[in-house]
Protein backbone atom coordinates (compact mmCIF):
# COMPACT_ATOMS: atom_id res chain seq x y z
CA UNK A 1 0.00 0.00 0.00
CA UNK A 2 1.40 3.31 -0.84
CA UNK A 3 2.20 6.34 1.36
CA UNK A 4 -0.70 8.02 -0.69
CA UNK A 5 -3.25 5.64 -0.67
CA UNK A 6 -2.54 5.71 3.46
CA UNK A 7 -3.07 9.13 3.80
CA UNK A 8 -6.19 9.45 1.43
CA UNK A 9 -8.03 6.67 3.75
CA UNK A 10 -6.88 8.87 6.46
CA UNK A 11 -8.06 11.94 5.36
CA UNK A 12 -11.74 10.79 4.99
CA UNK A 13 -14.22 12.30 7.47
CA UNK A 14 -14.35 10.72 10.24
CA UNK A 15 -17.62 10.91 13.21
CA UNK A 16 -17.35 10.45 17.06
CA UNK A 17 -19.74 7.53 17.95
CA UNK A 18 -20.86 5.34 20.76
CA UNK A 19 -21.84 2.38 19.22
CA UNK A 20 -21.75 -0.70 21.19
CA UNK A 21 -20.57 -4.12 19.46
CA UNK A 22 -18.52 -6.98 19.68
CA UNK A 23 -15.01 -8.07 18.04
CA UNK A 24 -14.10 -11.42 17.01
CA UNK A 25 -11.02 -13.03 15.77
CA UNK A 26 -10.94 -16.16 15.37
CA UNK A 27 -12.51 -18.02 18.81
CA UNK A 28 -11.25 -14.48 20.64
CA UNK A 29 -14.50 -11.84 21.31
CA UNK A 30 -14.84 -8.73 23.68
CA UNK A 31 -17.34 -6.31 23.42
CA UNK A 32 -16.64 -2.70 22.97
CA UNK A 33 -17.05 0.86 21.78
CA UNK A 34 -16.66 2.40 18.16
CA UNK A 35 -15.44 5.98 18.99
CA UNK A 36 -14.20 6.91 15.94
CA UNK A 37 -15.62 6.10 12.39
CA UNK A 38 -15.10 6.85 9.16
CA UNK A 39 -16.02 5.39 5.42
CA UNK A 40 -12.70 3.99 5.42
CA UNK A 41 -11.97 2.80 8.91
CA UNK A 42 -12.92 2.87 12.84
CA UNK A 43 -11.02 2.96 16.14
CA UNK A 44 -12.76 1.07 18.97
CA UNK A 45 -11.96 1.04 22.74
CA UNK A 46 -12.32 -2.50 24.06
CA UNK A 47 -13.56 -3.73 27.50
CA UNK A 48 -10.93 -6.73 27.48
CA UNK A 49 -7.91 -7.92 25.82
CA UNK A 50 -7.25 -8.95 22.59
CA UNK A 51 -4.90 -10.35 20.37
CA UNK A 52 -4.68 -9.62 17.09
CA UNK A 53 -1.63 -8.71 14.98
CA UNK A 54 -1.57 -5.73 12.65
CA UNK A 55 -2.83 -7.03 9.07
CA UNK A 56 -5.32 -9.96 11.00
CA UNK A 57 -8.49 -9.78 9.39
CA UNK A 58 -11.48 -9.26 12.52
CA UNK A 59 -15.35 -8.51 12.43
CA UNK A 60 -17.20 -6.25 13.97
CA UNK A 61 -20.92 -7.28 15.31
CA UNK A 62 -23.31 -4.18 16.87
CA UNK A 63 -26.69 -3.30 16.42
CA UNK A 64 -26.42 0.11 14.68
CA UNK A 65 -23.95 -1.00 11.75
CA UNK A 66 -24.69 -4.95 11.58
CA UNK A 67 -21.73 -7.32 10.61
CA UNK A 68 -18.22 -5.47 8.89
CA UNK A 69 -15.07 -6.88 8.80
CA UNK A 70 -11.60 -4.88 8.95
CA UNK A 71 -8.37 -5.32 8.81
CA UNK A 72 -6.33 -4.70 11.69
CA UNK A 73 -4.17 -1.41 10.88
CA UNK A 74 -3.40 -0.68 15.00
CA UNK A 75 -3.41 -1.66 18.31
CA UNK A 76 -2.51 0.20 21.45
CA UNK A 77 -3.69 -1.04 25.09
CA UNK A 78 -7.35 -1.37 24.88
CA UNK A 79 -7.51 0.38 21.46
CA UNK A 80 -7.97 -1.10 18.16
CA UNK A 81 -7.55 0.58 14.98
CA UNK A 82 -9.32 -0.90 11.79
CA UNK A 83 -9.32 -0.41 7.88
CA UNK A 84 -12.74 -1.27 6.38
CA UNK A 85 -13.31 -4.18 4.07
CA UNK A 86 -15.15 -1.69 1.25
CA UNK A 87 -17.64 -4.42 0.33
CA UNK A 88 -21.24 -3.48 -1.39
CA UNK A 89 -22.66 -4.68 2.01
CA UNK A 90 -20.95 -2.40 4.12
CA UNK A 91 -20.94 0.78 1.87
CA UNK A 92 -24.70 0.13 2.37
CA UNK A 93 -24.43 -0.03 6.42
CA UNK A 94 -22.21 2.79 6.59
CA UNK A 95 -24.69 4.99 4.25
CA UNK A 96 -27.33 3.78 6.16
CA UNK A 97 -25.58 5.03 9.40
CA UNK A 98 -23.86 8.05 8.47
CA UNK A 99 -27.78 9.13 6.86
CA UNK A 100 -29.69 8.83 10.21
CA UNK A 101 -26.72 9.51 12.62
CA UNK A 102 -24.69 11.85 10.84
CA UNK A 103 -26.27 13.85 8.08
CA UNK A 104 -22.97 15.72 7.36
CA UNK A 105 -20.50 12.75 6.37
CA UNK A 106 -21.08 10.60 3.29
CA UNK A 107 -19.22 7.68 2.90
CA UNK A 108 -18.28 7.17 -0.84
CA UNK A 109 -15.86 4.47 -2.40
CA UNK A 110 -13.44 6.62 -3.92
CA UNK A 111 -11.54 5.37 -7.11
Amino acid sequence: MTGHLNMQNRSAGRSQTRIYGTVQYFNQSVRGRVVDLSATGMALELDGSFAAAKGSRVKVQSDDLGFIEGTVQWQHMNRLGLQLKLSTNTLAQLSSYFRFFHEDVKPTLAR
